[in-house]
């Protein structure tokens, strides 16, 4: 464990970033056994699929083909990462792109460690991995807040009160059901929870837009959008997942404060050409150009496409007058 100089534990991720760093490198990981002994045990089995557990119509697992479960896609995974390590810092926020690792899953469930990881990526880029090995330790600094916290999903951690004004009722559930399914009229957002659904994976700067439009744009509890990407992510880690919700909604030991509000615009013309939208919201894949991002502010009609629930504007104003009156 990280420990602070006194021995206490860090509840803030710069401070324990750099007690990890001077940690490393990590021990290298064992070797693979050349064989594993089993034991001569017969046991009575049956294969999974004839116990007709799964939905066959609509087949909900379309989408999650593009894992490789188990040690050796984790290996594969790393493989295909590491030659892109350098230009990580350059393309990780671009979600048009393959600048990501996409290990996070198996991390989760134990396929690949952090060591190995760590190792790898220190031969291959050196200086250059430290940008992406501090994604890894984010996750690790989410494991430690829980472990100090283990309430942390489903409480603030500082700030808001729990007596904040979260809007609720059929308004607020009608506006939560739209951000479920990808029909907010903001297409980053929407292009963000479409991939989810269908792939159980979202791009991580589009997770912070996703995020940050659910607490601040339409005033609904993090702790909603904790459960829906718990319930629908293959990533999905109880500590990460608590801790960025926390770090979005400014309630976090290690966030960013409520009254910094993420502009989903802004966002989308910074880190999206377009491509991305236009891929997961195919009723906006023959919108040209810069509109593609707002296509109801251009004044393009798209049959099937909503307007925007609430304009970037109004939805500032409500959310500061919000935190300032509680």
């Amino acid at each position: 464990r990280v420990r602070t100089g006194s021995g206490g534990r860090y509840r803030v991720f710069t401070p324990y970033w750099r007690a990890l760093k001077d940690q490393m490198p990590p021990p290298l990981p064992l070797q693979t056994p050349e064989q594993i002994v089993v034991p001569d045990i017969r046991i009575n089995s049956n294969v999974l699929s004839g116990w007709a557990l799964l939905p066959v119509s609509p087949d909900w697992s379309i989408g999650f083909d593009i894992w490789t479960p188990g040690e050796e896609g984790a290996r594969a995974a790393l493989r295909d990462f590491l030659p892109k390590l350098e230009a990580y810092d350059e393309t990780r926020n671009l979600p048009s792109m393959e600048g990501i690792s996409r290990l996070s899953p198996h991390l989760h469930f134990g396929e690949i460690s952090p060591a190995t990881i760590w190792h790898h990526a220190a031969r291959k880029a050196r200086s250059a991995a430290e940008p992406w090995l501090r994604q890894v330790g984010w996750r690790d600094f989410a494991a430690n807040v829980i472990d100090i916290s283990p309430k942390y999903g489903c409480e603030n951690g500082r700030d808001l009160g729990e007596d904040f004004a979260w809007r609720a009722g059929l308004a607020a559930d009608r506006d939560f059901r739209a951000w479920t399914k990808g029909q907010t009229g903001y297409p980053i957002v929407d292009a963000g929870m479409r991939e989810l659904w269908a792939t159980g994976v979202m791009h991580n700067r589009v997770r912070m837009i996703a995020a940050s439009f659910l607490i601040k744009h339409l005033l609904i509890d993090w702790r909603c959008g904790e459960r829906w990407f718990w319930n629908t992510l293959l990533d999905a880690d109880y500590g990460s997942n608590a801790v960025n919700w926390q770090w979005v909604a400014g309630t976090g030991s290690d966030s960013n404060p409520f009254g910094r509000i993420m502009a989903p615009l802004l966002q989308s013309r910074k880190f999206d050409a377009g491509d991305y939208i236009r891929r997961w919201v195919p009723e906006l894949a023959e919108v040209e150009g810069d509109a593609v991002h707002d296509p109801h502010e251009a004044g393009i009609a798209v049959p099937g496409y909503p307007a925007p629930l609430i304009g970037h504007r109004e939805a500032r104003a409500r959310a500061l007058a919000a935190i300032a009156g509680n």
